[in-house]
């Protein structure tokens, strides 16, 4: 259960990684750039990991008491799917700040 909210997430982290490579067509496509691109996939993949793991750790569920389990428990798949999600793309913003900055055409 505890890898649960990132195999339901992979799907979509999949789609904004493919549109991190693909976008913008403009920039240059050099072995550099793709080294860079792959780099920035592989540490978005390991914070969204980490932050989904930290997430799940750090949720409290409600006790159980003389009625039995009380409800909540969902949270503690969708916490670390949000952290996940929020993790992944905001080392992706900041890829694509940087990949912008380094290989932007020059105007003339």
């Amino acid at each position: 259960m505890r890898y649960l909210a990132i195999m339901l997430l992979a799907p979509w982290l999949v789609v904004l990684g493919w549109a991190y490579w693909a976008y913008p067509k403009s920039l240059p496509k050099n072995a550099a750039r793709r080294g860079f691109d792959v780099l920035a996939l592989l540490a978005a993949t390991v914070a969204a990991f980490q932050a989904a793991l930290l997430a799940f750790d750090a949720v409290e569920l409600p006790a159980a008491d003389q009625f039995g389990p009380k409800s909540g428990a969902i949270w503690q798949q969708v916490v670390p799917a949000l952290y996940g999600y929020g993790a992944f793309v905001a080392v992706l913003v900041v890829a694509l700040i940087v990949r912008q900055l380094v290989w932007k055409k020059r105007a003339l």
